[in-house]
């Protein structure tokens, strides 16, 4: 992030175009996220204390990040749908940054760790629903198809002219094979496989793209919000609901499937009732499959970063976990439907 006192003075002349009147009070950059920069405003606004977030494109990102200006676009578009998400402002250029994207965002209470989310004791009550929660939050997103009027108002987003998901996320994992610095054979051997392997339904719908603990807000009434919407595309459905149990996002609970948390049969009878879109495991087994293989790509490319020159630990720590994703989609390649587990 460029200087603070700066990035101050840049808030505070964007709040004042927007808002005559309004005071900034305090800034302060926000941790936990690893891709882009967040920083929290507080404001004074006709004498009444407030708080938004800033959101700004970072230095440096991982392939299949689309930058904040398309960010804001689906975020309006998720909201128009009914998906729980902050409502986004102000769209800015240059605010942190010379030439980055930034908006201000709606303050949302609660925990987004997904380490706090699965072990704090306030929110045990709020784990107990999530699942359908989130389940009812993922049907209102793929409701958005390139087709429906919602849909047409993404502008941030091409879609696939062949209309095939399976084909176009195929090409996307190619595309950050090709991108990574010293591909591992067991990359090649499980992409290999997907080409192999394809599952049998190919709709495209919105994907948010990273949907997992540590991107829903959560406090003890249950699910405030869907955050970080940087990897949201054109996808398949299938995307979203086995990315939620990648190995990764169940942070060490790996006999709850769905992020740590549940079993996968709520998950799925929630998803059906609320989208009436029937679950087919063969394409959850293949996204699966694919979303290890993505994170692990993921990690190696946080690590890659910390290689050229943006010396931050928490990239350098993402990175060892490639193998770990590669091991789950070898190991679920062996064991087939099965090996996803209940």
């Amino acid at each position: 992030m460029s200087d603070l006192s700066a990035a101050r003075d840049a808030i505070a002349a964007a709040v004042q175009t927007h808002a005559p009147g309004a005071e900034v009070t305090g800034i302060k950059p926000l941790v936990g996220g690893a891709c882009q920069d967040n920083v929290r405003v507080d404001l004074l606004i006709d004498g009444e204390p407030s708080r938004l977030v800033v959101r700004s494109d970072a230095a440096s990102g991982i392939p299949g990040t689309i930058d904040r200006a398309r960010e804001f676009n689906i975020m309006q578009a998720a909201a128009a749908a009914g998906v729980q998400t902050p409502g986004v402002r102000w769209l800015t250029e240059g605010l942190l940054r010379p030439g980055a994207w930034a908006y201000f965002m709606d303050w949302s209470d609660g925990v987004a760790i997904g380490r706090k989310v699965l072990k704090t004791p306030e929110l045990a009550e709020a784990r107990a629903g999530l699942a359908a929660e989130l389940a009812v939050q993922a049907a209102r997103i793929h409701a958005i198809t390139p087709e429906s009027p919602i849909g047409q108002s993404i502008t941030a987003l091409e879609a696939p002219q062949d209309g095939d998901a399976i084909a176009h996320g195929i090409r996307l994992t190619r595309q950050m094979i090709d991108q990574l610095d010293a591909p591992t054979p067991a990359t090649e051997l499980i992409f290999r496989w997907m080409v192999e392997n394809p599952p049998p339904t190919r709709d495209v719908v919105l994907s948010h793209g990273d949907f997992r603990i540590g991107n829903f807000m959560v406090t003890p009434n249950g699910l405030a919000n869907v955050l970080d919407w940087e990897f949201a595309r054109w996808s398949s459905p299938y995307d979203d609901l086995a990315w939620v149990s990648v190995r990764d996002w169940r942070f060490n609970r790996i006999h709850k499937p769905i992020g740590g948390f549940s079993a996968r049969a709520p998950f799925y009878a929630a998803y059906e009732e609320a989208g009436e879109r029937a679950v087919n495991l063969q394409d959850v087994h293949w996204w699966e499959i694919n979303g290890n293989l993505r994170w692990g790509l993921g990690c190696a490319f946080q690590a890659q970063r910390y290689a050229a020159g943006q010396k931050d630990l928490e990239l350098i720590a993402i990175g060892r976990r490639a193998a770990e994703m590669e091991y789950e989609a070898l190991r679920l390649i062996e064991t087939g439907v099965a090996g996803l587990g209940a």
